[in-house]
């Protein structure tokens, strides 16, 4: 290294005795900043401090003035320091001031200086500050010298991280690390919880940073690497991955990155500066991170959580620690924070101590956020780079109302939310009252209230809501939360038990839903270029029909001398229905030879979510038992809008007036034979949607347990004959209006319907 006294091993183990020495906060950052410029036979050294306003405070220097300490700010993005925070990049000038961001502090004095070369400090992938050094003459610095800063930054980084510097902070300038958060994501289950931080996938607290041989660290990461690839070829050449949750292209993935010589060189490179083998994984990868959090590219931000689970898998086999998460015992108020999870890890979770579930993935339609809302538990999926920003701990807010999540909140704000939980609460006992009212509008028209399950935590939202049964019971939450293919006995004692547990109440028992974005973890993926207009559901049933058939033979031993509703999923032709109706009265034929009793009813209907349902609703309506709009799928075949996609997924309107004539079509078709009708999808569970559905003659709904008392609250205040009338009159004379929302908003208000 040019210039460079002793070389990076010995600044490192002189900082070390800095840090570990009893002396005070500003002395240790005033002797550290010495020792830098000392080594890197620099006139200047800096350390900036990113505040939780956003802005960079001078908290040491050795070369400009001493006075300035504590007093030179600098904005987001203003001057060379505060560029280097917001691009999180280095950057090496040999003429500072030639620069078009180069912003001249007169108290500092650093006028006189030429030369610059700043570094983030990054933890993570977040800055937390820069480090400067500066020379009078014009020079170029060196790779090497650079590579040294950067290492010495990852130092200065833990040192923040670990609150050595928040005594130095002024009132009201509190270090960027405590600052409060606002991050926005989509809504996955209704509710707001207020707690503390529990990581899904804690962090690997990496204790030793300086190495003592750094040849023997070298060795260390090499035997990692090896033992890191190893396990992964493993996984992926056996084709069991059902404990990880991980599918065989995902490992493939990983595999070819674990496999990446780009990456493992930049490591090895590190760990030569003095680094640990741990600390060297840390360090390339909050710089990595830093650099594809500013990428546009999704494809590169996708491969980051890839490179994230490389590195965390590689730091706990260098630290001895198992891969995959522990379950420790649950704080008090716990909101669980991760990248993504699957709806049996929630399960693991102590829902006595859980409040709230916060994740980087996972959309309102995924299995996660269907396992929340049976929980009742306020979930906010897609908060870019969660995981990064909050620590283990840390005060947060889960607005699973508006999509928010609050990190570290101000007072003021967490009051506000206290607020608004207790107004929750105070609503939710209005809707309790509710409870053993009749479902029955003001003109006297009763409406049918069912809930959705999957699960037997579901079960005892029945008496909770009062709801008049289970109107559909999405029997693949069972494959998806088990490790193995569940057995047909394993089946039957599920659909027993629920049964059982329901009493006389009506349940919907849905055929298996799987492929698509469901995909069991120990079957075989198929890759499809649109996998939700592909092999999935009643195709796959018909398709292989040894898994349809054992799925049957359980329900209908269940069912033995009950009533039972089978209904089938994703059904695209009448056809489809009569194969499908076929095979169910074989396996009932077979079952009463080998002595097992029928249902005392058994009734099987479809699933109305495939557009082409709509050409052949006479015929459908004439041949099933019954018919339940699915209006997830429904609205998205409907409108060629990927529901998962952000680009589109608002683009078009459920309330829309292609859209209500459509689902006006399929209840008076059903109504003309006399066939029943519910709705089952995510419009049957809010106010307004139910309302507007109501008015075009549906009378039965399943919903999630948490929106039966606002729809109840709805339909209560309802009058069906002057709503039907203002919606006929809507229908046949749009006047150009799309989407019919803000008129039925309008109607709820003239007549004081909640919604």
């Amino acid at each position: 290294m040019r210039g460079a006294l002793g070389g990076p091993g010995v600044l490192l183990r002189r900082l070390r005795e800095v840090m570990a020495a009893s002396i005070s906060p500003q002395e240790r950052l005033d002797r550290l900043v010495v020792l830098i410029a000392g080594n890197l036979v620099a006139e200047v050294c800096s350390v900036y401090v990113l505040r939780e306003d956003g802005s960079l405070e001078l908290y040491a220097t050795e070369g400009l003035n001493r006075e300035a300490v504590h007093l030179t700010t600098m904005r987001a993005g203003e001057g060379l320091v505060g560029l280097i925070a917001s691009e999180a990049e280095p950057l090496a000038l040999s003429d500072a001031q030639a620069h078009p961001s180069f912003s001249y502090r007169p108290e500092t004095g650093e006028e006189v200086y030429r030369s610059f070369l700043g570094v983030p400090i990054l933890r993570g992938g977040a800055v937390m500050g820069v480090l400067v050094i500066q020379n009078r003459a014009s020079r170029i610095y060196s790779e090497e010298e650079i590579e040294s800063l950067q290492t010495t930054a990852m130092l200065m980084a833990e040192m923040i991280a670990a609150g050595g510097l928040k005594s130095l902070a002024a009132p009201g300038a509190s270090i960027g690390l405590d600052r409060p958060i606002h991050g926005v994501g989509v809504i996955l289950a209704d509710g707001v919880g207020l707690g503390h931080v529990v990581l899904h996938e804690p962090r690997v607290a990496i204790t030793n940073l300086i190495a003592e041989n750094p040849a023997a660290e070298v060795s260390r990461l090499e035997a990692a690497i090896g033992e890191m690839r190893a396990s992964i070829d493993e996984l992926v050449e056996r084709g069991d991955v059902a404990h990880t949750g991980e599918h065989r292209d995902v490992l493939e993935t990983f595999r070819m990155f674990a496999h990446d010589q780009g990456w493992l060189r930049r490591m090895r490179e590190v760990v030569l500066t003095g680094l640990t083998a741990e600390a060297a994984v840390e360090r390339v990868q909050s710089d990595t991170r830093a650099k594809m959090l500013r990428q546009t590219d999704p494809y590169l931000r996708e491969r980051l959580h890839d490179l994230d689970d490389l590195a965390n898998r590689l730091l706990r086999t260098l630290v001895g620690k198992a891969n995959g998460v522990t379950h420790e015992s649950l704080p008090e108020n716990a909101i669980v924070v991760a990248r993504s999870m699957g709806p049996a890890a929630l399960l693991d979770y102590d829902r006595a101590h859980l409040r709230g579930l916060v994740l980087e993935e996972g959309g309102p339609t995924s299995h996660i956020a269907i396992v929340a809302r049976a929980l009742g538990i306020p979930a906010v999926g897609e908060v870019a780079n969660a995981t990064a920003l909050v620590e283990a701990g840390d005060a947060i807010i889960v607005d699973g109302q508006a999509g928010e999540v609050q990190i570290r909140p101000q007072p003021d704000v967490e009051n506000a939310y206290k607020d608004k939980a207790r107004l929750r609460a105070r609503k939710q006992k209005q809707y309790e009252k509710l409870k053993e009212l009749p479902a029955t509008t003001r003109d006297g028209v009763e409406i049918t209230l069912q809930i959705n399950a999957g699960l037997i935590v579901d079960i005892p939202n029945i008496e909770a809501t009062a709801a008049s049964g289970i109107g559909l019971f999405r029997t693949e939450l069972q494959f998806m939360v088990a490790q193995h293919m569940p057995t047909t006995a394993e089946q039957q004692a599920l659909y027993t038990a629920v049964l059982n547990a329901v009493q006389d109440r009506p349940v919907t028992f849905r055929t298996l839903d799987i492929g698509g974005d469901k995909v069991l973890p120990y079957m075989e993926r198929v890759e499809e270029e649109n996998p939700a207009l592909g092999w999935r559901a009643i195709r796959i049933g018909l398709d292989k029909p040894r898994l349809l058939r054992a799925q049957l033979r359980a329900m209908l031993r269940a069912g033995a001398g009950r009533d039972l509703k089978i209904m089938l999923p994703m059904v695209a032709t009448t056809d489809e229905f009569r194969r499908a109706r076929m095979i169910i009265r074989r396996e009932q034929a077979m079952l009463e030879k080998q002595g097992v009793a029928p249902p005392s009813d058994l009734r099987v209907g479809v699933m109305v979510e495939v557009p082409s349902l709509l050409f052949e609703l006479s015929e459908i309506a004439r041949e099933a038992d019954f018919l339940s709009i699915g209006t997830n799928d429904l609205m998205q075949f409907l409108f060629a809008a990927d529901r998962e996609n952000k680009r589109v997924a608002d683009r078009f309107d459920p309330l829309g007036v292609g859209a209500l004539r459509a689902l006006r079509r399929i209840v008076e078709a059903a109504s003309e034979t006399g066939c029943p009708v519910t709705v089952c999808g995510e419009m049957g569970g809010k106010p307004l949607e139910t309302m507007a559905l109501i008015g075009l003659g549906y009378r039965g709904f399943s919903m999630s347990a948490a929106s039966i008392g606002p729809v109840k609250a709805m339909l209560r205040a309802l009058d069906v004959r002057k709503l039907r009338e203002r919606m006929d009159w809507m229908l046949a004379s749009p006047e150009g209006a799309t989407s019919l929302r803000p008129q039925l908003a309008a109607f709820a208000t003239e007549f004081k319907v909640p919604v």
